[in-house]
Formats: structure tokens, sequence, C-alpha cells
């Protein structure tokens, strides 16, 4: 193998394990509105006594440029060597990823420090409530959400088989990443007036008008 290749894998995984932890309590966070503004917004400001300490927030931000440039550094140099489905879809849904997060973490940055709002739920709801920026926001949100469940479910199938028989990985592949597609739906719908009607601050609805 490359020594690149596996420098490069190595990063991927270490910045992983930090990164892949924060976006599972993002998540949470997320389908907590499924119970309310309130408990959403709860939630998320226990966390904010963890992850904004200045030292904690700026390993966070170092973790997810690291994953996300490893991330497609891996891409390219192993561009054209995919042949499997899932290795293909592994990779689609990784570069997905990658330009989520940086996406992502810079419009956080900017509703934080331009524009002077709390990047909560309101922050997030905003893109789904004024037209025409669903037909946008929709699509951008529901893929990240179901591109990492994709991502990690065929990671799965890189196990080696003494610890799962191939046919297990496959089902455990196919079962996450339906689950993601499920997740998807939910946490979209939640910001998205389905559940509940949402009235959007002012501050929040001109950031789009």
């Amino acid at each position: 193998m490359d020594r690149r290749i596996d420098l490069a894998r190595r990063l991927h995984r270490i910045a992983a394990a930090l990164t892949g932890l924060y976006v599972l309590v993002h998540l949470v966070n997320h389908l907590m509105a499924l119970k309310g503004i309130a408990a959403h917004i709860a939630f998320m400001q226990g966390v904010r006594t963890m992850t904004r300490v200045p030292a904690v927030e700026a390993l966070l931000l170092a973790a997810v440029a690291l994953q996300a440039g490893s991330g497609l550094r891996l891409l390219w140099r192993r561009r054209g060597q995919r042949r499997l489905p899932f290795d293909r879809l592994q990779a689609l849904s990784g570069a997905y990823l990658a330009f989520f997060l940086l996406v992502h973490v810079a419009s956080v940055l900017l509703g934080r420090m331009l524009l002077r709002l709390d990047t909560n739920f309101y922050y997030a709801a905003a893109g789904l409530q004024v037209r025409p920026w669903p037909l946008f926001f929709v699509p951008y949100y529901g893929l990240a959400v179901a591109a990492l469940f994709v991502h990690l479910a065929c990671a799965l199938r890189r196990l080696p088989a003494a610890r799962m028989p191939l046919a297990a990985r496959a089902r455990l592949a196919w079962g996450g990443i339906a689950f993601g597609a499920v997740m998807a739906v939910l946490i979209v719908a939640a910001f998205s007036d389905v559940f509940y009607d949402i009235a959007l601050p002012p501050a929040y609805r001109a950031t789009f008008s």
C-alpha cells in the first residue's frame, strides 16, 4: 500500500473518532426537535457548556478540517480504483460529507461572528421556511444525514471476515443505509413545519429574505 494513502487513512480514522462523537451528539440534538423547539434548544445549551470551551472548540474545528482534508485526499488518490458498488457509495458519500462539513461549519461561524445570531434551532430552520430556499436546503440537509449512515455502513463491510461473515456485513450495510434514510426524513421534517408550526423570528427570516 502507498505510504501516503496509509497515512491519510490513519489520519482520517483519528479525526473520525472525534468528529464522529460530536456528530452523534449533534444528531441526537436534532432528533430532540421531534419533541419540540424548546427540547431541541435545551439539549443544545447543555452540549454547548462543553463544546463552546475555546480549547474544545478549536480541537473540534481542527478535527473537522483534518477529517475533510484526509477524506478528500483518499478520494483523489484512489480515483479509478473502485469497482464494487459499496466502494463507490463510500466514496460518493464521503465526498458529500467533506463538502457538507466544510460548508456547514463555515455557515455556523458566519452566523455567530458576522450575523451575531444564536445558531440554534431557528438558524437551521430558516433555510427550510423561506421560499425558495427549501429547494436547496431539503436535499442539502437530507443528503448529509443519509450520506453519514451510507459512509459508515459501507465502512462496516471492511471488517475482517473473522469478525463478521460477508453476508452479515452486507445485511448490516443495507440496514444502516435504510436507517440513515429514515433519520434524514425525520430530521428534515422536524425543521420544516411538519410536526408543529414554527414561528420564525424576524432576525432569522431576514437572513434569507
